[in-house]
Formats: structure tokens, C-alpha cells, sequence
């Protein structure tokens, strides 16, 4: 392949990558290409090459293309370069200071919720969950706070997919439960856990989005029930709000 036809090519694919990320649902090569414009057989061999390569999957009907993890991985880490990580862990140090608990940056990922971030309480007794865990979507503030962004389509196909497995007697154990507790979190703009996730910890979590109201990540802070319950989470809520919205601004 010529230089020219290389770079040509690179720019397609950033184009159709650009396409699919820009999308909250699958897409068709037809729909991505709308407003590229490529040749039919082109688009969909280029599309054809970022599914062997890892960069795009297929959703379930085998006819409409997402994000693969490859693609999110890279793209996480465009959006977090050093000076980005700095000025988020001091956002996330501020908020500590001020709840004197554990506060975390968790992002969504395939099969639950990953912690990306976190600055850890001063206190001895605490519940660490370090850098990398992953946790449910249906049993953790962050996760529900993930699902309450979705729309209803959204909101069934990945519901759909969870194994409603109990973790404590609070866990939440079907759709029908979790879709009234997801409406009462759109409808107040935060979720909590309720012991829901692991005895004696309960937690509190906002959505941190970007300007056009997209999700892209939850602030939450958890404790032990010794210091902390449902009542008391939200008298940091204001605290969490103003944490969050100086995160957007950092991620714009």
C-alpha cells in the first residue's frame, strides 16, 4: 500500500471509530458510514478489519457494530494523560478531606464497574476496594447510577445480561426491583448502597457527565456502617454534586 493510500486509510478508520463512539447503539456499516461516505464494499471491509483486530464487536443480531474493550481502553487512556490524572486525584482528595471517607472514580466497563480512581480515608477501620476492582452494576451505588443514564432500551439490554446473584440480604435480586430503584434514582439524581454490596458498608455515588448530559463516569464515596448509613450519606450530596461538576469540566 502507497504512503498516501496508508494515511487515507488510517483517517477512514479513525472516522468510522469516531462514528461508533459518538453513538449510545449499535450501528449498521450503512448508519456509520452516513456521513462518511465511503463505497459500499469499503466500508464494510474496513469495518470487517477493526472487528478481527479487536477495535469494534458485534452486538447480538450480528448485524450492528459497538465499542470493543480494545477501543475503550485506548480511548480512556487519551482522556486520562498525566496532567488529567493529577487534577482528578486532587478533585478526588478535596472530597475526601471533606466526607473523612474513601471516595472513588469508577467507569463502566462489559461486565460491571471498574475503579479507576481513588483516594483512600485516614481512618484505620475502612473497606478498600483498590484501584482495578470491579463490582456489579445492580448492587453498587455507582452501577445504578451507570443504569439510571441509560434509556429504556439501553436500560434492557444490559439488564438483560446481569446474573442477579445475591451478595447480602439488601441485594437487589430481580428486573422489576431494580427498575423501581433505578427510577427513584433518576428521579433524585444520585444512588445510594444499602449494605447491597457487602455487609456493614453503604455508599452514595453522582454522575459525572459530559456537556451534552452523556455519562461518563461515577464519583462515590462508601464507608462502615459505623460511621456511615442512608440518612447521613447525603449531608456530603452537595459536596459530591460540586465534585462531580468540576470532573466534567476537567474531562471536556
Amino acid at each position: 500500500m502507497k504512503s498516501d493510500e496508508r494515511v487515507a486509510t488510517n483517517l477512514r478508520t479513525l472516522l468510522i471509530l469516531e462514528a461508533v463512539a459518538a453513538s449510545d447503539r449499535p450501528l449498521s456499516p450503512t448508519e456509520i458510514n452516513r456521513d462518511i461516505g465511503l463505497p459500499k464494499q469499503s466500508i464494510h471491509r474496513l469495518c470487517q478489519t477493526l472487528v478481527e483486530e479487536g477495535f469494534l464487536i458485534r452486538e447480538v443480531s450480528g448485524k450492528k457494530l459497538e465499542a470493543a474493550p480494545r477501543t475503550l481502553r485506548m480511548a480512556r487512556g487519551l482522556t486520562t494523560s498525566r496532567h488529567l490524572n493529577i487534577a482528578r486525584h486532587q478533585v478526588l482528595t478535596s472530597i475526601s478531606a471533606a466526607t473523612k471517607e474513601t471516595v472513588n472514580f469508577v467507569v463502566p466497563e462489559f461486565d460491571g464497574m471498574t475503579y479507576l480512581d481513588r483516594v483512600e480515608t485516614d481512618w484505620i477501620f475502612r473497606i478498600e476496594l483498590p484501584i482495578g476492582s470491579r463490582v456489579p452494576f445492580h448492587c453498587t451505588a455507582s452501577g445504578k447510577c451507570y443504569l439510571a443514564s441509560l434509556d429504556a432500551k439501553q436500560f434492557n439490554d444490559v439488564v438483560g445480561t446481569i446474573r442477579f446473584e445475591p451478595r447480602t440480604p439488601n441485594t437487589i435480586t430481580s428486573k422489576e426491583q431494580l427498575q423501581s430503584e433505578i427510577q427513584v434514582i433518576r428521579e433524585r439524581g444520585y444512588a445510594i448502597d444499602n449494605e447491597e454490596l457487602f455487609r456493614d458498608m453503604c455508599a452514595l455515588a453522582v454522575p459525572v457527565n459530559d456537556s451534552d448530559g452523556k455519562f461518563l463516569a461515577a464519583l462515590a464515596y462508601h464507608g462502615p456502617t459505623q460511621r456511615l448509613n442512608v440518612e447521613t450519606l447525603v449531608d456530603h450530596l452537595e459536596t459530591m454534586r460540586e465534585g462531580a461538576a468540576k470532573l466534567a469540566e476537567l474531562m471536556r
